[in-house]
């Protein structure tokens, strides 16, 4: 059985499921990818994994519904994120996809993630202070739909930031996205790109209404389906035996012949379907 699990290593600490038993301080110094045995004579193991972006987003708590890497890598690629880059995200959720922005931009980026619901912003802000994002990740609470993103307009609250012409990338994650269309038009740089992420159609038509009329071009929608294929290596049996009665030799009318390993790949039956829509536009530069 597959499974995976976030966990804090800790010398004092143990990890234990219905396989065994695992001391942390046997974990303690060994490298990523080694395979560890359950103390007390159990036959159960487990691999120890370097933490990534990646796997986060397979084992975090779900706040929220997520975005997992199929949409994530689109988004990262689309976005054209470097090294650098600063990012405007609303809204955090449960920050599976904020982990990856902040992977993309480091060293020298910065991701600005905002979210309306407070205690959620609170525990994305406290898990990447844990994961070391501290000084490459700012979470705000802060409803992005009804405020926009902070721009130095009067009555703005003290210590929140100018974004104004700062972005090198928006992207949202909210019920009305077209909202937002303004406020992410006055942060983003020329040539900035701007993604949404829209579970209905509705959603991105408004969009894409609201980008048109704020001056944004080379507008695009795009859907992704993941559909993992399984590969691995068997003995195939190939029927060589009519071959063989057929030209008066061959085999005898043996009726199967299992040839050496082979590579074989087909598609899996269980595939992804509709997570959302991503609209992606540029800012004009003019």
């Amino acid at each position: 059985m597959n499974s995976m699990k976030a966990v804090h290593v800790k010398a004092t600490d143990r990890f234990d499921n219905r396989f065994g038993s695992f001391p942390h301080k046997e974990w303690i110094g060994k490298p990523f990818g080694s395979k560890v045995y359950s103390s007390r004579g159990a036959k159960g193991w487990v691999h120890l994994l370097a933490p990534s972006p990646d796997l986060w987003s397979l084992v975090l708590k779900h706040r929220t519904q997520i975005l997992y890497i199929a949409d994530i890598s689109v988004v990262v690629t689309h976005l054209d994120l470097s090294p650098g880059c600063v990012v405007l995200e609303s809204g955090t959720g449960s920050g599976s996809l904020t982990h990856s922005l902040a992977r993309a931009v480091v060293p020298g980026g910065h991701v600005h993630t905002f979210e309306f619901h407070s205690e959620r912003a609170a525990e994305a802000a406290k898990e990447c202070d844990a994961h070391g994002l501290a000084g490459s990740v700012t979470v705000r609470q802060r409803n992005i739909e009804e405020r926009g993103f902070p721009c130095g307009a009067p009555g703005e609250e003290q210590g929140m930031v100018d974004l104004t012409g700062c972005a090198d990338a928006v992207f949202l994650d909210l019920p009305a996205p077209h909202k937002a269309v303004p406020s992410a038009a006055k942060c983003l740089r020329p040539d900035g790109r701007f993604c949404s992420f829209s579970p209905c159609i509705e959603q991105v038509q408004r969009t894409c209404e609201a980008l048109e009329r704020h001056g944004f071009v080379d507008l695009r929608t795009c859907e992704c389906l993941l559909r993992a294929w399984s590969v691995q290596s068997e003995r195939l049996v190939t029927d060589l035996g009519q071959a063989g009665a057929g030209n008066g030799g061959g085999n005898g009318g043996q009726a199967g012949v299992p040839t050496g390993p082979q590579v074989t790949s087909f598609p899996e039956m269980d595939a992804r379907g509709h997570t959302g829509y991503l609209t992606f536009a540029r800012k004009w530069v003019g």
